[in-house]
């Protein structure tokens, strides 16, 4: 049984239609990506799972239950966390915060400082900076926290949003081996990025998007070499 599956969903914002009849799934253990330009409907698809927005039409279902009209915390407690494009960091709060925040549907008190401690080990700059504020980060660590902060929660399915998204490329090569490694140890992951090269050759599948529709799917390793992804996306 799939971990995601979307069936034939369809989100507006007022009359803009911004995704048309989405159907995909996502496998337990994957790591599966969601390509395609600006506005072609991939952060929103994002944000339909996490239950940021509401679908007008179709289904969302989450380990074989519907989550469709469930709250966004409520999604959380079943397993699903968020980094979101633009790392949307606490500012003003400290690194520290910011992973207690991350796991703010918690009880497990004990539990969660040694997830933090974990955190610290597995992104070792935020351990050096633990007590400075989340806005005097860097970009890459922003990034790194924003990805620890969703890991707070212990999601079976973490959707990743551009995480790619204004780092240099050292720190977007560090990025990636931390989403193989994660993936590597059982976690889930949706991917958006906007590096489609480097976003299938970290994925297991790929989902095209255009204009809110799928115009494309299959294995990775096969899409890559796809004509039509290549001259869309990828620069040949």
């Amino acid at each position: 049984m799939a971990l995601l599956e979307i069936e034939n969903l369809s989100v507006n914002y007022g009359a803009i239609q911004a995704v048309r009849g989405l159907t995909l799934t996502v496998e337990e253990g994957e790591v599966v990506t969601l390509i395609g330009a600006n506005g072609a409907g991939k952060t929103t698809t994002l944000r339909a799972v996490s239950r940021l927005v509401r679908p007008r039409e179709g289904r969302i279902l989450f380990a074989g239950r519907d989550i469709t009209r469930v709250a966004p915390d409520e999604a959380v407690r079943l397993g699903i966390a968020q980094s979101p494009e633009g790392r949307q960091v606490l500012a003003r709060q400290s690194v520290q915060d910011n992973l207690e925040l991350g796991a703010y549907t918690r009880r497990d008190r004990v539990f969660i400082q040694a997830d933090i401690a974990r955190m610290y080990e597995r992104f070792p700059r935020l351990g050096e900076r633990r007590h400075q504020l989340a806005g005097t980060l860097s970009g890459g660590e922003q990034q790194m926290l924003a990805i620890a902060r969703a890991l707070m929660s212990r999601p079976r399915l973490l959707l990743l949003d551009e995480p790619s998204l204004g780092l240099a490329p050292i720190i977007v090569r560090e990025i990636f081996a931390i989403i193989r490694e994660l993936n590597e140890q059982g976690v889930t992951i949706l991917l958006v990025e906007q590096n489609a090269r480097l976003a299938m050759q970290s994925s297991h599948r790929t989902y095209v998007l255009e204009a809110g529709q799928l115009t494309l799917s299959g294995e990775s390793a096969r899409l890559v070499n796809d004509e039509r992804v290549l001259h869309a996306y990828l620069g040949g």
